[in-house]
């Protein structure tokens, strides 16, 4: 039986805000809906032009729960990116690795399969591009 690809969370790292819009139109061309769409930069402004740019939502309250959400008022901005990622699903080691990427200057756009995650539960079949090489 097929999968839903929608219901799959695609997570794709990129350099520029020109990828970043291609992305997100191939991830629309695959069914994707706005709603399920993400970027990430770790600088919160480039985040928010990001969004902006893209059309695409931030990963808020529906996402990560309200205990989360509010824990990031308090966290670094770091720590406040992995436990977003973590919210939909990423690993934290996975998310741990986005975060470095990020603060090489990359952005993280997300396909989100919809389904949220807490604590210690993760998604273990989110497609990851370019593929994690352990």
């Amino acid at each position: 039986m097929a999968t839903n690809l929608t219901t799959q969370t695609n997570v794709h790292t990129v350099d520029t805000l020109q990828e970043a819009k291609a992305q997100v139109d191939r991830f629309v061309a695959q069914g994707y809906t706005k709603d399920q769409l993400f970027v990430l930069a770790h600088d919160k402004d480039r985040t928010e032009r990001l969004v902006e740019e893209t059309d695409t939502e931030r990963i808020g309250l529906e996402e990560e729960g309200v205990m989360t959400a509010a824990a990031n008022l308090f966290r670094s901005r770091g720590m406040e990116l992995r436990a977003k990622m973590q919210s939909v699903g990423i690993r934290a080691e996975e998310a741990e690795r986005l975060e470095k990427e990020l603060d090489r200057d990359k952005i993280v756009v997300i396909a989100w399969g919809g389904k949220p995650y807490g604590d210690d539960d993760y998604d273990p079949a989110i497609m990851f591009y370019p593929p994690f090489i352990v």
